[in-house]
């Protein structure tokens, strides 16, 4: 009969390198409780029980549920840049790809509620979390502001103004309509109005003139039929 300390090895050898199924389950079921529950009110025995794996399992990989939190909102932080990019990479007209970018933002967080709205009402409260949250929202300032200067007629507009304080500005004020707007607040629980805010947000900002929706092409006009 294998001693109780061989047991536990058997079970730490079998949790530790089974590949990252175990780690995937974990981060699978912290997902789906945070679109039924507020991150503060889980524990990681909830965890345990959604995911179907044993607390030596989840301590493997995760030193505290803070740690599931944090490598699903880097996964969805990672989604949002590559919203941004059309912008970012300056290929496009700015007003039509800031617009795009705002939409799929919007529908990101829509996607990403639980996960995202946990990050943003807890890192005020927990330091990892703020440190976390800082180094995510500051990779979508460094490259806004590395766009902006790129644009000559955006740092005409802008003049003397500190084109990286404009920048998290715009940043944050997007978090915080996306939040409300996933809090389903009106009226930016409103996708169209949420879009059209933002985007009129930086576009009057960045390029002087507000862009409600995107240009529609002008009808065929059609010449009156002549009567016999």
């Amino acid at each position: 009969m294998p001693s109780k300390r061989t047991a536990r090895s058997a079970r730490r050898s079998g949790a530790a390198p089974g590949s990252a199924e175990l780690r995937e389950r974990i981060l699978s079921a912290t997902r789906e409780l945070l679109r039924q529950r507020r991150f503060d009110t889980l524990s990681v025995a909830d965890i345990l029980t959604a995911a179907e794996v044993s607390r030596a399992s989840f301590y493997f990989y995760f030193p505290s549920k803070q740690a599931v939190l944090g490598d699903l909102v880097r996964e969805a932080v990672s989604q949002g840049q590559q919203a941004a990019q059309p912008w970012i990479d300056g290929k496009q007209d700015p007003v039509t790809a800031l617009r795009a970018g705002v939409q799929d933002g919007a529908r990101l967080w829509q996607a990403n509620a639980g996960v995202l709205m946990a990050i943003v009402e807890n890192w005020g409260s927990d330091e990892d979390l703020r440190a976390l949250w800082l180094e995510q929202m500051n990779l979508f300032t460094d490259a806004a502001t590395a766009r902006i200067r790129s644009d000559p007629h955006a740092c005409q507009r802008l003049c003397d103004v500190d084109i990286h304080a404009v920048a998290a500005s715009l940043t944050w004020m997007g978090e915080r309509l996306y939040y409300l707007a996933a809090a389903k607040v009106p009226p930016f629980d409103n996708e169209e109005v949420l879009v059209d805010i933002l985007t009129n947000a930086w576009t009057s900002t960045l390029y002087g003139h507000p862009v409600t929706q995107p240009p529609t092409p002008p009808r065929p006009t059609t010449k009156p039929q002549k009567t016999a």
